[in-house]
């Protein structure tokens, strides 16, 4: 495999500065889902922890590092697991935490968010207009900006999540990632391909926030101008080069799902596992869904990357009418 930014041994030695908390996550075949996709699937479940998503791999691994030097001040944008996260890092290490979010954010993250401990500010747009203003904040302030997906440590340590799945039996044949900002798609298909390389990685966003995809599909950075999904965990309009970059090493295929097929997905990994996740974890079933043929007869494992939902609007997306009988 051609070089990442990535490295296998960093990863390893980042999954020591992980609070075992968010460590070794339940990896299990369900049974209950496989006559609705046609095909075995696994469930890789990064929820069941106390930020109820995958990114407090990561902001374990910056927090630690941030607490063993001189800075004890870090900012973030969040569309709002990252600043949870970040706030619950920074929280056990004396960290100072600012996160910068969009107001719009589900209301659930945000009293999360605020709950933990972090300073939060809020602005009158998207998840790309707080990244503009964190940065803002770091270079007026003086203090660490964590850039999710761009900072290596995000990335590496949700490829912790990868060492789990690579190391986990019986093998399976692709995983189905989430596809926002490219942590856990860069991370987790970085260690499948350097220890599984027979194994297919596929990457999930929605239809309406198609930059990634687009990019990766061009090999290029494609941006959009705006942003229409429910995923908002996954909705960025500007990809980063150094990570789309990483992205086109590991991923074999990126996909575009539509919005029916997200709240199809949501709607079966509550009725068939018991998981209520958000949008954006739902994904992957959601892939399937659409693409039944190319996954028949082979075993899938699908990463449940969060459960920070509004829960208003879940009920709301979950009460609908049913999409092809689930």
């Amino acid at each position: 495999m051609q070089e990442t930014r990535l490295d296998t041994a960093r990863i390893r030695a980042a999954r020591r500065m992980i609070d075992p908390i968010f460590r070794d996550t339940p990896l299990y075949r369900c049974e209950a889902l496989e006559p609705g996709l046609g095909c075995a699937v696994s469930i890789k479940l990064e929820t069941a922890n106390p930020v109820r998503s995958f990114k407090a791999r990561g902001t374990e691994v910056v927090a630690s590092l941030l607490a063993a030097g001189d800075s004890r001040a870090v900012v973030c944008a969040s569309a709002g697991n990252l600043g949870q996260a970040l706030a619950w890092s920074g929280r056990g290490r004396g960290l100072d935490v600012t996160v910068v979010a969009s107001r719009f954010a589900p209301a659930a993250k945000l009293d999360r968010i605020r709950a933990l401990g972090a300073r939060l500010e809020l602005v009158d747009g998207d998840f790309d207009l707080a990244r503009e203003r964190a940065a803002a904040v770091a270079r007026y302030d003086g203090i660490r900006l964590v850039e999710d997906s761009l900072d290596i440590e995000t990335c590496e340590g949700a490829a912790t999540i990868g060492l789990e799945l690579v190391d986990s039996a019986p093998s399976f044949d692709a995983v189905l990632i989430a596809l926002g900002g490219g942590a856990l798609a860069t991370g987790v298909g970085h260690v499948v391909k350097a220890c599984a390389p027979a194994v297919e990685v596929i990457c999930v966003q929605p239809v309406g926030a198609p930059a990634m995809t687009r990019s990766w599909r061009q090999r290029r950075v494609v941006t959009t101008d705006s942003t229409d999904t429910i995923a908002d965990g996954v909705a960025g309009r500007r990809p980063i080069p150094a990570v789309l970059d990483d992205l086109l090493l590991v991923a074999d295929d990126a996909v575009l799902v539509q919005e029916a097929s997200i709240i199809a997905g949501m709607r079966m990994l509550l009725h068939h596992a018991g998981l209520v996740v958000e949008p954006s974890a739902a994904l992957g079933i959601a892939a399937i869904l659409e693409d039944r043929d190319r996954f028949a007869g082979r075993h899938v494992v699908t990463i449940v990357c969060g459960s920070n939902v509004d829960v208003d609007a879940y009920h709301r997306w979950i009460g609908a009418a049913p999409v092809h009988g689930f």
